[in-house]
């Protein structure tokens, strides 16, 4: 995920705000609710020396009973530029950077302020929370440049911070997301560390060939972490992680080394202390998501996205569907949306947004059957102007 100066990447100039939007297809009435997606975009003359280090900007379509109703666009106007990610728990909403607090923002995207969870929280907060389905606990954590170095978290199903604690871990790492099972936390403890030599110029994280290159399993009931030894990658994305009937954990995660990123797939033995490593595809992947809604059994299908493609990958056949959309664009994040009475697993919808290279061709809002995706989205949103290739996104329902 090297920085890019594509087209689609580039920033937009300002905020609008566009309403009844044309759709091409049917929108599911199911999908009745907000649509947001956070990405980097600097203002006219910020200064920004990688993309991931652009201000916030955070862009909603709003949908109800069939319509598409709004679509705005709002920067992120506050310290820490939240710039990759949205949560929603307990409640509330949050824009979300890894190097900050998370700021709390509104369904209209107007921006709160920070929150610290009346100052308990005293570390940054990633961006890829998890929130356990059974207990509704939100499982997070904090890395630092300086001591402590990773700082884990748990706020509890009604949002209050009930738990900080340090994990060890041998120097100043950049963990951008980890894994949670039904018993486990999964920390990525990989050689990218921080280099202040490089502050101001651009990313001030480097590939270290000397720290190291470790996955850790912890109870999440407390209790010490075991490390493994992994060959050395990086990772920015798991997709799935879970435990088999064996006891082991088993983590499908897109692996970076050198040029290529594909998903793959570590299986951690406790009782041996062996770690087994496979690669699950060659395709050049990012994104992976999950239907999230479910608990007590493992996931069968992964979700992810290769330049102009979306991908389901069937873990009980070994099949890979897909849609492609043609040369030029670019599918973002896959967003899975389940349907009310969900009878399985992949019974929802993939909502993602795709943009093209061509800076005059306006994004799109894309929706797909996820238990049909060859066939094609069944929606399309035509959004009213260009949405730079940004990172995650979040449906939140109206119910929520």
């Amino acid at each position: 995920m090297d920085d890019d100066e594509r087209g689609y990447t580039s920033p937009v100039p300002d905020e609008i705000e566009a309403r009844d939007l044309p759709v091409e297809g049917a929108l599911p009435p199911e999908l009745t609710g907000r649509y947001f997606r956070n990405g980097p975009n600097p203002r006219p003359g910020d200064f920004a020396p990688h993309w991931f280090l652009g201000r916030g900007m955070l862009h909603g379509v709003r949908l109800r009973d069939g319509h598409a109703e709004w679509y705005r666009n709002r920067w992120v106007d506050a310290e820490g530029e939240p710039n990759t990610s949205v949560l929603h728990h307990a409640g509330r909403l949050f824009a979300l950077v890894e190097a900050a607090l998370p700021v709390e923002i509104d369904r209209e995207l107007g921006v709160l302020g920070p929150c610290d969870f009346g100052g308990r929280l005293t570390t940054a907060m990633t961006a890829h929370p998890k929130e356990d389905p059974a207990s509704g606990d939100l499982h997070f954590f904090g890395y630092s440049a300086l001591p402590p170095y990773l700082t884990y978290h748990r706020l509890d199903a009604d949002g209050r911070l009930v738990e900080s604690r340090e994990i060890e871990v041998p120097g100043p790492t950049m963990m951008h997301d980890f894994a949670v099972t039904e018993h486990h936390i999964v920390w990525l403890d990989l050689p990218m560390v921080f280099d202040a030599d490089l502050l101001g110029k651009t990313m001030p994280y480097r590939w270290s060939d000397d720290y190291g290159a470790r996955i850790g399993v912890m109870p999440k009931s407390g209790g010490v972490v075991r490390w493994f030894e992994v060959e050395p990658c990086y990772v920015f994305h798991v997709g799935n992680a879970r435990e088999d009937a064996a006891g082991r954990v088993v983590l499908d995660a897109v692996r970076h080394a050198g040029d290529h990123r594909r998903l793959h797939r570590w299986t951690f033995d406790p009782a041996s202390g062996r770690v087994r490593e496979e690669g699950r595809d060659d395709r050049q992947i990012e994104f992976p998501t999950i239907a999230d809604t479910l608990t007590g059994r493992p996931n069968r299908y992964l979700y992810a996205v290769e330049a102009d493609t979306v991908l389901k990958y069937d873990e009980v056949s070994g099949t890979v569907d897909t849609c492609s959309l043609g040369a030029g664009w670019h599918v973002g994040e896959a967003v899975f949306v389940s349907t009310v009475e969900s009878n399985a697993e992949d019974d929802g919808w993939l909502v993602s947004i795709a943009t093209h290279d061509d800076p005059d061709v306006a994004s799109r809002l894309l929706v797909h059957d996820a238990t049909g995706l060859a066939a094609g989205p069944v929606a399309t949103v035509h959004l009213p102007r260009r949405v730079p290739a940004g990172f995650h996104g979040r449906w939140i329902g109206d119910a929520r």
